[in-house]
Formats: structure tokens, C-alpha cells, sequence
């Protein structure tokens, strides 16, 4: 590790293979917790590169337990998180929305790191217990159009530097690296990402599968459609930028969708809104990014189409009812 570090101190970057090996042996625990955390403080000052990315991707998901899924037409809503912004949990609310609309949904997810409160802290508290069984997430697919996959009892990695990466409390490469590997490998992905310049290194990489993918990025930093700006996305027919008032929303005030200071506040807040008792904002937020997934699935659609679909899921408590059956 001494040699990795001193090549990331003079600013020189590792190829593919590289990187994949670097995190292999990270998985399998030949690195101390001084080493792992001074690898990865090296990637919050500099930028990662494509190939560094890709062979981090590629050591991870050669690795995990895979989830057998393959039967199902899956899609994942998952955002990189490390925005900083300290929204409620809008990418998992979303993927109820789309579930309860009639879609296969593999939610990857983890506890938060750099914000309070990460989709699995949420579906902890309110009762879900984590499971890696594909007897168990089949079941829940088919009974609640949803099952849950929570990080670290896929990834052994994820599990390794969960200590370290709660001890720094900031945004990491393994924030970058959550929405790629999906254990259930996910014909779709919408995935939601902090900065332009992760979006476009995305890009890169799912231009060369054969995912279905929309990379969606809020222009202030956020790593989903927040509409407290405009945002751009990224797919496979192109870049587009969106402007929220074309889509016939106003902008709201950050402080709107907030996801509270505690977990029992976020989840208060994703009991509420999958209950019908959203605030305006914090349901239109849900729909859209729930839009957005559809659109993924359905391109051909509107976004207006899309939203209408999702809107429905919600208000008619289909959402709520997903939520439900996936804890029963």
C-alpha cells in the first residue's frame, strides 16, 4: 500500500487492471484501516479517472454475491449520495412509486455516510430486516414489485470500509461506485450523480454495456431532480438540459425537502408522503424522479405521460401498498 500511495501523492493515476486488483485486495482485508483510509482521503483531492472507475466497478461486482434475479426485467433508482445536501430520501420513495406503477424494482442501497440518513437506515427503522436470499427477494418481487438490496451483505468491500468511511464522514470513490454495482445487475438505471463531471465518466461506462440508463444531475449539486433548479440528464440519446418551469413547476426552496436531523424524522417523512400526507413539494420531487425511471423503461413516453403514470401510483396508495407487502 505504501507504493499505491506514493503513486497517488505524485498525482499519477492507475490503469484498469490496476485498480481492480487495488480493490480486490481491499475486499479481502490486506489493507489496515490507516492505509484503506489514507487511500481513499488520496480520491477526496483529486479526480478519479475513467479506467480507475471502471476497474474499481469490475473488482466489486467480480466479487459480490450475486443476486439471482436474472428471470426479472429489473430497473434500480440510485443516487451517488456525497451531494451534501441533506434531502429526504427521494430516490427510495421514488423507487415505491415506480413499483407500486406496475415495474420490477432492485433498490440497491446502503446507510448514509456523508448525510444523515441513506435509504437502508430508513428501511431498518421502519422495520425491514436485510436479507441476501434470492428465495426471499423473489418473493418480494413478485408479491410487492420491489426488493431491497442492501450493500454490505452483497459486497464484502462495502462491508470492509463501512468503519472507515463513517469515521471521515465524507463523500468518497465508493460513493461513486454504489449505483454500478448492483448485485442484480438491472436491465435499467436511473441513477443520480453530484457533479457534471461523474455524470459524463457514467456515461462513459454505460455507453459501453448494455444497460438502459438515465443519469440525471440538478445543476446545484444535487444528485437527483430536486426542482429547486434545472437539471440535465444523460442517456442514450444524448445530453439534454431540462428547465423545471418547461415542465410547468416553479423552483421551491431547498429548505422544502429536507430529510430531517434524525432518522426518525426521515422517516416520518417517507411515512408521510407514501401515506398521502406529502407536502406539495415533497410529492412533486418524488413523482418526477419516479417519472424519470418510467421514462427510462418506456422512452417512447412523454414526461408528462410518465409523471401522470407515477402521480397515479402515489395518490392511489399502490406505492404504499409495495411498501407494505415488502415488509410482511
Amino acid at each position: 500500500m505504501k507504493k499505491i500511495l506514493n503513486h497517488l501523492f505524485e498525482q499519477k493515476t492507475f490503469g484498469r487492471d490496476e485498480s481492480k486488483e487495488i480493490l480486490t485486495n481491499i475486499t479481502l482485508g490486506k489493507y489496515n484501516a490507516s492505509q484503506m483510509a489514507a487511500f481513499m482521503a488520496a480520491y477526496c483531492m483529486r479526480n478519479i479517472t475513467v479506467e480507475e472507475l471502471e476497474g474499481f466497478r469490475d473488482g466489486m461486482l467480480e466479487l459480490c454475491l450475486k443476486a439471482d434475479l436474472h428471470e426479472y426485467e429489473l430497473i434500480d433508482l440510485c443516487g451517488t449520495g456525497g451531494d451534501g445536501k441533506d434531502t429526504f430520501n427521494i430516490s427510495t420513495l421514488a423507487s415505491f412509486v415506480v413499483a407500486g406503477a406496475g415495474y420490477k424494482v432492485s433498490k440497491h442501497g446502503n446507510y448514509g455516510v456523508s448525510s444523515g440518513c441513506g435509504s437502508s437506515n430508513v428501511m431498518e427503522y421502519l422495520g425491514y430486516t436485510f436479507t441476501n436470499d434470492s428465495d426471499h427477494l423473489k418473493k418480494s418481487l413478485d408479491e410487492a414489485g420491489i426488493c431491497f438490496l442492501h450493500a454490505p451483505l452483497f459486497h464484502a468491500a462495502m462491508k470492509t470500509v463501512a468503519p472507515i468511511r463513517r469515521e471521515l464522514g465524507v463523500k468518497t470513490f465508493f460513493n461513486m461506485l454504489g449505483p454500478l454495482v448492483n448485485p442484480a445487475r438491472p436491465k435499467y438505471q436511473m441513477v443520480g450523480v453530484f457533479s457534471l463531471e461523474l455524470a459524463r465518466l457514467y456515461a462513459y461506462l454505460y455507453q459501453k454495456s448494455d444497460t438502459k440508463y438515465t443519469i440525471v444531475h440538478a445543476l446545484e449539486g444535487y444528485d437527483e431532480i430536486s426542482l429547486t433548479c434545472d437539471f440535465k440528464t444523460f442517456s442514450a440519446s444524448g445530453e439534454h438540459i431540462h428547465s423545471i418551469a418547461q415542465l410547468g413547476f416553479e423552483k421551491i426552496d431547498p429548505a422544502k425537502i429536507g430529510g430531517g436531523s434524525t432518522v426518525k424524522e426521515s422517516a416520518d417523512i417517507f411515512k408521510a408522503v407514501l401515506e398521502g400526507e406529502g407536502t406539495t413539494e415533497q410529492n412533486n420531487v418524488v413523482v418526477c424522479n419516479a417519472a424519470v425511471a418510467i421514462r427510462t423503461i418506456k422512452p417512447e413516453q412523454s414526461f408528462a405521460d410518465c409523471f401522470y403514470e407515477a402521480e397515479e401510483s402515489l395518490q392511489s396508495k399502490k406505492a404504499l401498498n409495495s411498501f407494505k407487502k415488502m415488509l410482511s
